[in-house]
């Protein structure tokens, strides 16, 4: 029960947070340079399929061990390291590749992406220790 608990908390963290930056600043900013090259609305099996998986990942790679040894410092910064490989390949993976990939966009999301997954960790992890204690 610990376990869905703190998958539940991380995913209802990430994906408010992220709702909130991609709706005021990542998709402006994507449209910007992309133009009609983004979607109007997202493919949401895709976004689903990512979130899950993602969530999975971190709690696997990052927050079980960090909630099981009560360190939501070390939930935060691993999650950081994290977010940022995991969002740093794509974004650079992109710019290295796709002609109007832009700088600005490389460090946003790549900022962005650290951060969230740092802090969505963290936040899983002291979440449900408060609740289990």
């Amino acid at each position: 029960m610990q376990t869905l608990t703190l998958y539940a908390t991380t995913a209802g963290i990430f994906l408010i947070l992220d709702a909130i930056m991609l709706n005021m600043v990542i998709a402006p900013l994507f449209r910007q340079h992309l133009g009609d090259a983004i979607l109007d609305s997202p493919r949401i099996g895709a976004a689903a399929a990512f979130y899950l998986f993602y969530v999975a990942g971190l709690l696997i790679l990052v927050s079980h061990s960090a909630y099981q040894d009560g360190d939501i410092f070390r939930a935060l910064w691993q999650g950081a390291l994290l977010g940022a490989v995991a969002y740093g390949t794509y974004e650079w993976t992109n710019y290295a590749t796709l002609r109007d990939w832009q700088p600005s966009m490389v460090f946003t999301d790549w900022a962005w992406g650290t951060a969230l997954t740092g802090v969505s960790a963290a936040g899983g992890v002291w979440a449900t220790r408060a609740i289990f204690g």
